[in-house]
């Protein structure tokens, strides 16, 4: 809500929690505890449904949306696709669906965790999925942009494959450095940077970690067992007194590459053209990103 109306878009929302929709109103936000009502004035209006809840949440809200507002545009901000793309299509909503992951965030919680600018650089996914409508999918195109995102279109699958290494996973290893660090006496007395980057996503609230590993577990899986495969082989390296050379230069090396990842920008795509979520998709996995909005067919002169 912030992001958005900061630049300019007419923003209403709703949140269960009363405490939540009177900070969000004393800041001068419209917001409401009841979820009816916000709903009928999005299909008076025909607005564009942010779903900001997380996955075990969704079958409550895909219910209400489906009762009170059906025709409206939808796209969420959920950490897995998949699992949401089958909610949505349980409840007949796929039609004017459009997925979407911003990959920005805190570790902290609640209205008074949110700013404006959480969302500018950051990477924004956009699925292109098959049933994918160009329509809506420029509408969530130009919400993120207007955020200050860079978007990253991919498909639901991919996209889960992906945050299962840089977003799941990470929240599964700083978890298990926490819990280790807290069970040596002087450790916590010795902190410092690394523990603290290490660890930093450990104090996001354990009911939201759960929901999204829980949800992505067939993606998040493999490249669990394959992080404990290298920790095994570094114990084992230990043991025998061997050197750390193999985990430790392949895991500089990698970093080095993600420091030097370049973000070519997507220019030459028109949305609903032949094909089009398909081209966005083999740019997306190259590393493309949409820094500005792309044409969408029929808006050529």
């Amino acid at each position: 809500m912030r992001a958005a109306a900061a630049a300019g878009r007419e923003v209403f929302g709703y949140n269960r929690s009363i405490d939540a929709v009177q900070a969000a109103t004393f800041d001068g936000f419209d917001a409401t505890d009841h979820l009816d009502k916000a709903l009928a004035r999005a299909a008076d209006s025909n607005a564009l449904i942010v779903l900001s809840v997380p996955v075990p949440a969704l079958p409550l809200m895909l219910g209400y949306i489906r009762d009170f507002a059906p025709k409206c545009p939808l796209t969420d901000v959920t950490s897995v696709k998949s699992a949401v793309l089958e909610e949505v299509q349980s409840f007949g909503l796929l039609e004017h669906f459009v997925g979407g992951h911003p990959m920005a965030g805190t570790a902290q919680s609640g209205w008074s965790a949110g700013n404006p600018r959480l969302f500018v650089g950051a990477p924004w996914v956009i699925s292109v999925d098959d049933h994918v409508d160009a329509g809506v999918w420029t509408m969530v195109m130009n919400l993120a942009l207007d955020c200050g995102a860079v978007v990253v279109p991919a498909r639901s699958d991919e996209h889960d494959a992906a945050a299962a290494t840089i977003s799941h996973l990470p929240h599964l290893l700083a978890e298990a450095l926490a819990v280790t660090a807290g069970e040596v006496p002087l450790a916590f007395a010795l902190a410092a940077g690394s523990f603290r980057d290490g660890t930093r996503v450990a104090a996001t609230a354990p009911d939201l970690v759960r929901a999204m590993c829980e949800a992505n577990a067939d993606q998040l899986l493999p490249v669990l067992e394959r992080t404990l495969g290298l920790l095994g082989q570094a114990r084992d390296a230990l043991a025998a007194k061997s050197p750390l050379t193999d985990l430790v230069e392949a895991g500089h090396a990698a970093r080095i590459r993600y420091d030097s990842f370049s973000r070519p920008e997507i220019v030459t795509i028109v949305v609903g053209e032949e094909k089009w979520r398909e081209e966005l998709a083999a740019a997306g996995r190259a590393g493309g990103v949409i820094r500005s909005a792309l044409p969408t067919l029929g808006s050529r002169e």
